[in-house]
């Protein structure tokens, strides 16, 4: 039974015991092991700190549960001045709207959704019209008389010419493009479910990274806490300079950690203002997109080989393609069309001429041999439509993979979970016990640093554990191909593919968009 693992909000909750959501609940502090400190141990009372210098034994200057609600904190606080928190679902519904490679698709759909108009032109007559003017001035004799005239001859027509039959390429043309058209609808929904799958990477990204900044800053307040307590106790004898050096170097990695922490955060930032457009300022904790995920593998491999928005594009263009291949076959039937002409002229002979014409012409064209070019377009054609559906069946195998390993992901991702917070306060009770060893003798400085060290990688581990756990379950979603705005049900208007079409397909003029370009 698949078992949802709780949302990125406290990395810092080690577990123990089982709770109803399928994982297991933090014990409580054991009353023997202190309370964590951010700055290290407390000073001792009594005494001002000239006359009293700390004992030669350490103090539980510790990484404890302290420094990891600080990095929750981090995970839900940005810049400050934000009224509210932004949250996941909203993040994702800004990019949806404003995201520019997105509407650049979209544009790109609205262009194709003029091949229609331009395919069904075929049906519609052309009607042209032409006018001209000039002068003729006549010198000369014609049978003994001598001529000397000046005319202006002038005169309009109107064309109307109609194809009545082409070979039906006409009707092939036009579901060519209705299935370009569909093809590129999926094509957006593949683009749309891309970009909110990238949306929601990097909002967590964010989030992982704001917390393992708050985590690498609190670890170095620990380790100055230490190194502190450790030069002390060497200056009174009681440590070696061996012992002073592990914890300055050990400090000096930390500020390094520290360092590499905000570089990549600073990173995130920038690509999180790249997809979503603005900067990050208070994010509010992520959630698992469980409820669209299906309980099983194989009905997740069902849903998103009849859904799969690629699948469907490929088979789209399959059928473009054999609608292609008739158009090219029908260069080789017969054509037939009419043609209609009215003309008015004057002066065309003589000065006060003034002539109408009207004609009528029928015309078929039957094409006998053409060198062989259309029948090379026609076997090239159809060997087009083969290929494009072994495409299909690649486009169909990739998807299959690409489900099993967003699901397998998801899955390690529940583990990692589980398991990185039984880490944590496994390294947790650990820290504390060599702690009380080392105040007995029986633990040097170095296994004290090596235990913090532990318990933070073990903090950061969960932290990215979450983080995966949250973006895969939307990896799930979107390798389904149901990652879009309505099936997520994000605040947010979707777009209607289909509006911009219906107002097009059959256009018989006009310059103007739909929206008024």
């Amino acid at each position: 039974m698949r078992v949802p693992s709780p949302p990125l909000t406290n990395p810092a909750r080690p577990t123990a015991d089982p709770g109803a959501d399928g994982f297991r609940r933090a014990r409580s502090r054991p009353s023997d092991v202190p309370g964590p400190s951010v700055r290290g141990s407390p000073q001792p009372s009594g005494g001002s700190k000239a006359d009293r210098p700390p004992r030669a034994k350490p103090g539980p200057c510790r990484l404890g549960r302290r420094t990891l609600a600080a990095a929750l904190a981090a995970l839900a606080a940005g810049a400050v001045g934000s009224p509210r928190a932004e949250t996941l679902e909203g993040s994702l519904a800004r990019a949806y709207r404003a995201n520019p490679e997105l509407n650049a698709t979209r544009a790109s759909l609205r262009a194709t959704d003029e091949e229609v108009a331009l395919a069904r032109a075929g049906y519609r007559p052309t009607v042209a019209a032409d006018a001209d003017a000039g002068v003729r001035n006549v010198q000369g004799a014609a049978g003994g008389e001598r001529l000397a005239r000046t005319s202006f001859p002038r005169g309009a027509g109107l064309t109307v010419e109609q194809t009545l039959f082409n070979g039906f390429q006409t009707d092939n043309d036009t579901r060519r493009a209705e299935s370009n058209v569909l093809g590129q609808r999926e094509a957006l929904r593949f683009a749309e479910n891309t970009l909110l799958f990238n949306a929601a990477q990097a909002y967590m990204d964010v989030l992982r990274d704001t917390a393992a900044v708050e985590l690498n800053r609190n670890n170095i307040a620990v380790l100055e806490e230490q190194r502190r307590q450790t030069t002390l106790r060497f200056r009174l004898g009681e440590l070696t300079r061996t012992d002073a050096a592990q914890a300055d170097a050990r400090l000096a990695g930390a500020r390094s950690q520290l360092s590499a922490a905000e570089a990549q955060l600073r990173a995130r930032t920038g690509v999180f203002r790249q997809v979503i457009g603005v900067d990050p300022r208070r994010l509010a904790p992520g959630r698992p997109l469980d409820r669209m995920v299906p309980p099983r593998l194989d009905l997740a491999l069902g849903m998103g080989l009849a859904e799969h928005p690629r699948i469907l594009s490929a088979l789209h263009a399959v059928d473009a393609a054999e609608a292609q291949a008739k158009v090219v076959e029908g260069r080789l039937y017969p054509r037939a069309g009419a043609s209609g002409v009215v003309q008015r002229r004057r002066d065309e002979e003589e000065p006060g001429d003034d002539v109408l014409a009207a004609g009528f012409v029928g015309q078929v064209t039957v094409p006998i041999y053409e060198g062989g070019q259309v029948y090379a377009q026609v076997r090239q054609a159809k060997e087009q439509v083969a290929q494009a559906r072994i495409e299909a069946e690649q486009v169909r195998d990739a998807v299959r993979a690409g489900i099993v390993a967003a699901w397998a992901q998801l899955e390690a991702s529940k583990a990692q979970v589980a398991a990185s917070q039984a880490q944590v306060q496994a390294n947790e009770v650990a820290l504390a016990g060599v702690r009380e060893e080392a105040r007995a003798g029986q633990r040097t400085t170095l296994d004290v640093l090596n235990a913090q060290q532990e318990l933070l990688n073990a903090r950061v581990g969960l932290v990215v554990a979450q983080r995966d756990r949250v973006v895969f379950s939307y990896g799930v979603v979107q390798a389904l191909g149901r990652l879009t705005a309505r099936l997520a049900e994000l605040p947010v208007a979707p777009y209607g593919a289909k509006a911009h079409y219906d107002q097009v397909k059959d256009l018989w003029a006009g310059l103007r968009t739909p929206d008024g370009r």
